[in-house]
C-alpha cells in the first residue's frame, strides 16, 4: 500500500485555510459562513476532485483510442442532504466533448472504465452517493450533437 504523503492545512483567519498538498501545491479554502466567499469550500473541492479525476482518466483513455478530441469540459451539479453533515446525495456529471469523428461507443467505454476501474474519487463516493454521468459529443465538421448517459451497470451487462 502506498502513502500519499502529508497534506497540511494552515489557518489564515476566521474559517479560511491554506492547504498544501504533498507535492507542494497550495489551495485556498473557506467556509463562506461570514461575508463574501474568498475561496472554495471543502465540499466544492470534492466536486472538483471528482470531475478532475474522471476527466483526466477519460481523456487519457480516449487518446489511447486515438479519438480526435479538440475540446473537453466536464460540468458537475450536486444535491446535498438537508440535515447535517449535509453530504452529497446525488451528483450529475456531464462530459462535453468536441472533435472530429469521435466514436460514441468509445466515449461510453472510456467513461465506464473511469467509473468502474480507474477514478479513486468516484470509488470513494459511489455507491453512497448516486453519481450519474452523461455525455454530449459535438462533431466539429458537421455540428451534429450526440448525447447519452452511462452507468456503472452498463459495463457489467456488456461483459456478460
Amino acid at each position: 500500500m502506498s502513502t500519499g504523503g502529508e497534506t497540511r492545512l494552515h489557518l489564515v483567519d476566521e474559517l479560511r485555510f491554506t492547504g498544501t498538498t504533498p507535492n507542494g501545491h497550495m489551495i485556498e479554502l473557506d467556509s463562506h459562513s461570514d461575508g463574501p466567499p474568498t475561496a472554495a469550500t471543502p465540499m466544492q473541492l470534492q466536486l472538483v476532485a471528482l470531475g478532475g479525476c474522471t476527466a483526466m482518466d477519460t481523456i487519457s483513455i480516449l487518446r489511447k483510442m486515438r479519438q480526435d478530441v479538440t475540446s473537453y469540459d466536464v460540468r458537475l451539479s450536486a444535491e446535498r442532504a438537508d440535515e447535517h453533515p449535509r453530504v452529497y446525495t446525488s451528483i450529475l456529471m456531464t462530459h462535453e466533448l468536441r472533435g472530429r469523428a469521435i466514436v460514441e461507443a468509445n466515449v461510453r467505454r472510456a467513461i465506464q472504465l473511469t467509473m468502474t476501474r480507474y477514478c479513486p474519487v468516484f470509488a470513494m463516493l459511489y455507491p453512497k452517493v448516486e453519481i450519474r454521468e452523461r455525455y454530449e459529443i459535438t462533431d466539429d465538421g458537421t455540428g451534429v450533437v450526440v448525447a447519452g448517459e452511462v452507468s456503472r451497470e452498463d459495463e457489467a451487462a456488456s461483459a456478460t
